[in-house]
């Protein structure tokens, strides 16, 4: 009898435990934390600069059950994932939004997500709100800001998309970047560096909004087609002054589009330092759409580097229309054509025009 209890007891441990050993999956994110997920989870949320972003390229959208509070009050615009999913600002708010995200555990805890993807926090932030919560914390990330092709971004495709059971997209998605990539290296690769135009880029947002002196050195669409930047060899975000611009006298000034209005009230009270500049004096000043909004969208990014290897390298691209090429790549990772809604929203891709400021 004793012999047969014991049987019985082993017996019912199986069945309850390896059923749910067979549900469990195992995941190591950015920080390296080992997490483990429900096999199929179907209710996730997403908090912090770009995570949402990554699960709309993932084609997931409809397993998220809570959005950050900036998603129902910011203006869409610069943010192709939401222009693309309206019905992103019906759901519960689970937290403030912003560089450094403010989950509210409650609030999760009411909408029941499976999984909780998380960015720009710390091991110890994602271990509280895992432990408040009770439910897994995957944290992925982007790596340098404004790079669409940092290692970074692809890791975490590939764990969000593991954890989602989405790995055919990840693959389709990164062969799409990497495929982009390459395309981009064949056009470019052989130009003299005599032959390359001088090239600058201003008005990135930083922090918040800038005007024509906020530049970046290793700007990735300028690393991509091998540009002749006119700062050289450094790295990061720079402040430069008139002064510099003067001297250096870019042949091609890129401006973003969503910092275009404090150029323009630059312009009113320096009118005799643009006039100076080559590319003012030339019409050689080009529009480019932001991307760097709540973090990289890699999207917008790469659709600019494309507008920008056209201005540059005209004969190299020379069948490639980049409104075209902006709708096909903006399809893909988020699923809908959003270029119009963002040449309304900023102006599209083209030469700017200073003599009517």
């Amino acid at each position: 009898m004793k012999r047969f209890l014991c049987a019985y007891t082993f017996i019912l441990c199986c069945l309850f435990s390896f059923p749910s050993s067979l549900q469990a999956l195992t995941v190591k994110d950015l920080l390296g934390r080992t997490v483990q997920v429900p096999k199929k989870a179907e209710r996730i949320v997403a908090i912090g600069p770009g995570a949402l972003r990554l699960i709309v390229f993932l084609g997931a959208t409809g397993k998220v059950v809570g959005v950050e509070h900036g998603e129902k009050e910011w203006s869409p615009a610069g943010r192709p994932y939401r222009i693309a999913h309206p019905e992103l600002a019906g759901l519960p708010i689970i937290g403030l939004a912003g560089p450094h995200p403010t989950p509210n555990p409650e609030a999760i805890i009411g909408v029941a997500p499976d999984i909780i993807f998380a960015t720009y926090i710390s091991r110890k932030e994602a271990d509280e709100l895992q432990e408040r919560t009770n439910r897994a914390v995957i944290v992925l990330s982007y790596g340098r800001l404004g790079c669409f092709y940092a290692k970074e971004i692809f890791r975490s495709l590939k764990i969000a998309g593991k954890a989602l059971g989405k790995e055919r997209r990840v693959e389709e998605l990164i062969g799409f970047i990497e495929a982009a990539m390459e395309d981009l290296r064949q056009r470019v690769e052989g130009v003299p560096e005599a032959d390359k135009p001088k090239v600058y880029v201003g008005a990135l947002g930083f922090k918040g909004g800038h005007g024509i002196e906020s530049t970046e050195c290793d700007f990735p669409p300028f690393m991509a087609l091998k540009a002749r930047n006119v700062l050289g060899n450094c790295r990061g975000h720079r402040f430069v002054d008139k002064e510099f611009l003067l001297k250096a006298d870019p042949d091609v000034i890129f401006l973003d589009l969503g910092n275009l209005h404090l150029v323009k009230q630059d312009y009113q009270r320096h009118r005799a330092f643009y006039s100076s500049l080559r590319a003012f004096k030339e019409g050689g000043v080009y529009g480019i759409l932001p991307f760097n909004w709540y973090t990289t969208n890699v999207e917008t990014s790469l659709a600019d580097t494309y507008y920008i290897g056209k201005v540059l390298y005209p004969d190299r691209f020379r069948e490639i229309d980049p409104e075209e090429k902006a709708r096909e790549i903006f399809k893909f990772f988020v699923g809908r054509d959003v270029y119009s809604a963002m040449e309304a929203a900023y102006g599209g891709f083209g030469r700017i025009d200073s003599s009517r400021w």
